[in-house]
């Protein structure tokens, strides 16, 4: 049954532009990172969501150290929504097949949020408009207020942590 509303999930997120803009609502029910979280929806299937526009350090691994800020940024993101009733406002499905979505709670932009408390960085490389100017605007000024992983005088966005790591993974496979 998981598997068939996961399957019918994905075959209307796979219609592209179709489903942007579609809101589900859901309970929070774990929190991976930063900006993962697994959704409980009122049909009972799980959602796994990468929250939109956002990339926040990475959390370690049993396989790999994390970043500076990693664990700070998932308790961050726990004590806002875990276990809570969100709604999420589909823009897209990624690559590894993850629904990505605004989570909204109470009426606030939880995206947002982490981006203004440091907590995460403005992901420029997948942020659109309407978003945007106003996630980039967000941390312009955390990192000028020095909040967050901004306290850290040059950190390493996750893109580039994540790129360094394969580097290094291919390195130690040839040897």
């Amino acid at each position: 049954m998981k598997t068939l509303l996961t399957l019918c999930l994905l075959v209307l997120l796979g219609a592209g532009d179709a489903s942007a803009g579609r809101v589900v609502t859901g309970v929070v029910r774990a929190v991976y990172d930063g900006d993962t979280v697994l959704l409980a929806t009122r049909e009972e299937s799980r959602l796994k969501i990468r929250l939109y526009g956002i990339d926040a350090p990475e959390t370690r691994k049993p396989d790999q150290p994390g970043q500076p800020f990693g664990d700070d940024s998932k308790r961050a993101l726990m004590k806002k929504i875990i276990g809570r009733q969100v709604s999420a406002e589909i823009i897209d499905v990624d690559q590894y097949k993850r629904v990505v979505a605004v989570i909204r709670f109470a009426g606030r932009d939880i995206n947002r949020e982490m981006v203004s408390e440091g907590m995460a960085w403005a992901y420029r490389q997948y942020l659109h408009a309407p978003y945007a100017s106003e996630y980039i605007g967000r941390e312009s000024r955390a990192r000028s207020q020095r909040t967050g992983l901004w306290r850290d005088s040059k950190p390493l966005p996750p893109w580039e942590y994540r790129h360094a790591l394969k580097s290094s993974q291919k390195q130690r496979k040839r040897w």
